[in-house]
């Protein structure tokens, strides 16, 4: 009797551990009903089950925290799947969504996660896929973003950024929304400044906007850096490669090598790597080694990068992020120059005097901490920052600003903090949220000459700026945002000399230092309709505050005190209306935007010298872009861009804005093919127009920044092969036809130092190991 009790008892444990331990039955798929083989089922940041070839995959309900799993799988988007039955015996069906179908969320526009559709701007995203095609042609990020963003000039194929503007006006680069711009004295060394393998996505939105403060006349570029995986994993990318010259080969052979770990164990994540780039020497199209006026040729990029994260619990974490860059160029030439219009300048062998040029160093630390149930449903970010940043220009053997030759450097440390909250609420049965809260920068500029020499004074610059952004969805499908951001700075500047200009301090005069205060009230508001995938229209204003290369005002100086200079900010004002249509497999977005400013940036040559022009300017263009999905894979798509601008006289007279600021039209075009799922093939083309605006002066020369522009037709290649799921190799092909041809800065810019041709054929090869 008792041997049956017992057995009946363990017969009821079993039942009972067994009852404990459910199983789910799960089958993933996606639209077309393919099963997903290997997709990864997580729980907590705890991997509980993978699909098998079927797709299937069972898993324990005791394991689900919170009836709630995340799945993800290579080339789809993750999913959050809420379990509504944690006893169900049916097999339950779960649907992902292609990469190519993914509704794209933009950080930057707002501070906060915004599906793009919602946004009344223009907006325009790469992902992390998009960066490495163009990262395996050219590893600069300003080709990659001048052959890609509409509405930023092409490429210098240089170590600055020089002209490279956005919509005709100055754009402000963020790394994670720490500022590199150094909008008190533009070094244009701003966009290379963090390696394209530490990037997870840019973000650019076009357009004047005051969300991040001082600088953004023409929009903001944003790297966001890369994150680490959801889920308790070790990952690692490694990268090897190669570039050089196929056909005129001697000495152009460079070299690259990339690192980077992420994991994450618990609740501690990270992402841990780096990069070493050595580029070779740059020959053009018949094989002359390009001129050497701030190039490219035999310089080195060193970047370390940092993040840690910690989740304390489930609404609430903190990262500590640090990125280190370095870019600086040791020649074995030097330029010899050429006749502007007539002989190019190239490089001939030599050693430059002076100091390496580039960028000797550019850190960035962040500590950042969040917390998504502040009060209730309120999401808080807290971000402080700090940046400290040196450009090195050229040494040059004479100057029209200063006696002497020398070699001068601007030196940038800002430190700043950002507090950002949003609350959603109800405003009469209208979904409604605010995002509001302050930002205080401390912008510390100044530029010397290598030897002691005092260039621009030290610029101190306290910025504290309150604002608030209102959404509201008016009606079904129309959202409203407007914003309001306060400006409230203060430049100190201690009493100083100019530099002379002659022997025994000729041209120096004392200039009696203090404080230029800057007040102003940024206003944004915009309306977006988006009901129908078909027309998706929006409408914008948008203001932006600019103290806009306050050096240059400072070193020109000819009263002697600060409270007699010009130095006015320049507010400037976007109109703007555009839209999204996607029909079957064709999209398409357009804008078309009018800029002005009552106070104008534009540099015009006076006596041998860049003055900034601060009349009235007002800017206008447009920008299309478009892609056509054939097949999974066949893609096919492009852009056209195009803007013009004028200052205007007191006296009613205007004149075009100059090749500094206003870039030529450009034309994109690219076709993708995909023959089978390990290869990916890429064909682009980039176009940029020409322009005549101006005629020579009187001495039979083009003023600085007004010379005629060409038209240039530029075809690259990039295509990959991936061995199997660790091992893939990439190759990439600049200037696929070795086309011969001069760079639009080469061509506007009408010095005979800077008519420097643009570069030949350039092969990069790439061998990629992921585990």
């Amino acid at each position: 009797m008792n041997l049956k009790i017992s057995f009946f008892l363990l017969i009821l444990v079993f039942f009972h551990a067994g009852s404990n331990a459910q199983s789910l039955r799960l089958k993933v798929e996606n639209k077309s009903k393919i099963p997903i083989a290997n997709a990864l089922i997580s729980s907590k940041n705890k991997i509980i089950g993978t699909t098998n070839s079927a797709g299937e995959a069972s898993v324990l309900s005791s394991q689900i925290a919170g009836s709630t799993v995340l799945i993800s799988a290579e080339k789809y988007q993750p999913l959050s799947y809420v379990f509504s039955n944690l006893q169900e015996k049916n097999v339950i069906r779960i649907i992902l969504e292609s990469e190519n179908e993914l509704q794209e969320v933009v950080v930057t526009a707002g501070r906060k996660q915004e599906n793009i559709a919602t946004i009344p701007s223009s907006v325009t995203i790469m992902n992390q896929k998009e960066i490495q095609v163009q990262s395996s042609i050219n590893t600069n990020l300003s080709s990659i973003l001048g052959n890609v963003i509409p509405g930023l000039g092409t490429t210098t194929n240089k170590a600055t950024n020089s002209g490279q503007t956005l919509r005709g006006r100055q754009v402000l680069v963020l790394i994670d929304g720490i500022p590199q711009s150094t909008p008190l004295m533009n070094g244009s060394r701003d966009i290379r400044v963090v390696d394209a393998n530490a990037i997870e996505r840019i973000e650019v939105i076009k357009g004047a906007t005051s969300i991040y403060g001082n600088g953004s006349g023409g929009g903001i570029i944003n790297y966001i850096t890369k994150k680490s995986p959801r889920v308790d994993s070790f990952e690692g990318t490694t990268t090897v490669g190669t570039t050089f010259n196929p056909i005129h080969s001697k000495e152009t052979f460079g070299y690259r090598v990339s690192q980077f770990f992420n994991g994450r164990k618990d609740k501690f994540s990270y992402v841990i790597g780096g990069a070493f780039d050595y580029i070779g020497l740059q020959r053009d199209a018949k094989g002359r080694p390009l001129g050497q006026t701030d190039g490219l040729s035999n310089s080195s990029q060193v970047n370390a990068f940092v993040k840690l994260g910690y989740d304390i619990d489930e609404h609430t974490n903190f990262n500590v992020v640090y990125n280190f860059y370095k870019s600086t160029q040791n020649a074995d030439y030097i330029s010899q120059t050429g006749v502007y219009g007539q002989t190019p300048t190239i490089g001939v062998p030599g050693k430059e005097p002076g100091k390496n040029a580039g960028t000797p160093f550019n850190h960035n630390f962040m500590f950042t901490f969040s917390k998504n149930n502040l009060f209730k449903t309120t999401q808080l970010d807290v971000s402080a920052y700090l940046n400290s940043f040196q450009s090195m220009n050229r040494y040059v053997a004479a100057a029209t600003a200063w006696y002497g030759p020398g070699q001068t450097m601007i030196n940038s440390l800002k430190n700043g903090t950002r507090i950002n909250l949003n609350t959603p609420f109800t405003i009469v049965s209208m979904p409604s949220e605010i995002t509001y809260g302050i930002d205080v920068l401390n912008d510390v500029t100044f530029q010397d000459l290598v030897d002691g020499r005092v260039y621009i004074p030290k610029m101190d610059m306290l910025n504290i700026a309150p604002y608030a952004q209102l959404k509201v969805d008016v009606l079904e499908n129309l959202i409203f945002k407007g914003g309001i951001r306060y400006e409230n700075a203060t430049v100190r500047v201690d009493d100083y000399n100019t530099i002379a200009s002659g022997p025994g301090n000729q041209g120096s005069i004392f200039v009696e230092g203090g404080k230029i205060p800057y007040n102003a009230t940024m206003f944004n508001a915009g309306l977006r309709f988006n009901k129908y995938e078909l027309f998706n229209p929006f409408v914008s204003f948008s203001q932006a505050f600019a103290i806009n290369e306050l050096g240059r005002i400072l070193r020109s100086a000819e009263e002697s005190t600060i409270a007699s200079l010009a130095t006015d900010p320049i507010i400037t004002n976007n109109y703007e209306a555009g839209l999204s249509s996607k029909f079957y497999n064709f999209n398409i977005t357009a804008a078309y935007y009018i800029s002005t400013s009552k106070l104008g940036a534009n540099l015009v040559e006076v006596d041998g010298r860049l003055v900034a022009q601060r009349e009235p300017e007002k800017i206008k263009g447009y920008e299309i872009t478009l892609d056509y999905r054939f097949s999974d894979k066949l893609n096919l798509g492009g852009s056209y861009s195009y803007v013009d601008g004028k200052a205007e006289f007191d006296d009613g007279k205007t004149v075009y804005l100059n090749g500094s600021r206003i870039a030529p039209p450009k034309a994109t075009g690219f076709i993708t093919y995909k023959p089978a799922s390990d290869w990916n093939l890429q064909l682009s083309w980039v176009n940029t127009g020409c322009r005549d605006r101006f005629k020579p002066n009187t001495n039979g020369r083009y003023n600085n920044s007004e010379g005629p522009v060409s038209t240039v037709n530029l075809l690259n290649f990039a295509g990959s092969y991936a061995f199997n799921k660790n091992w893939s190799v990439n190759l990439g092909v600049e200037n696929l036809l070795n086309n011969s041809y001069y760079t639009t800065l080469s061509q506007y810019r009408a010095v005979n130092a800077d008519y420097v041709m643009g570069n030949g054929i350039s092969t990069s090869l790439n061998l990629r190991y992921k585990f």
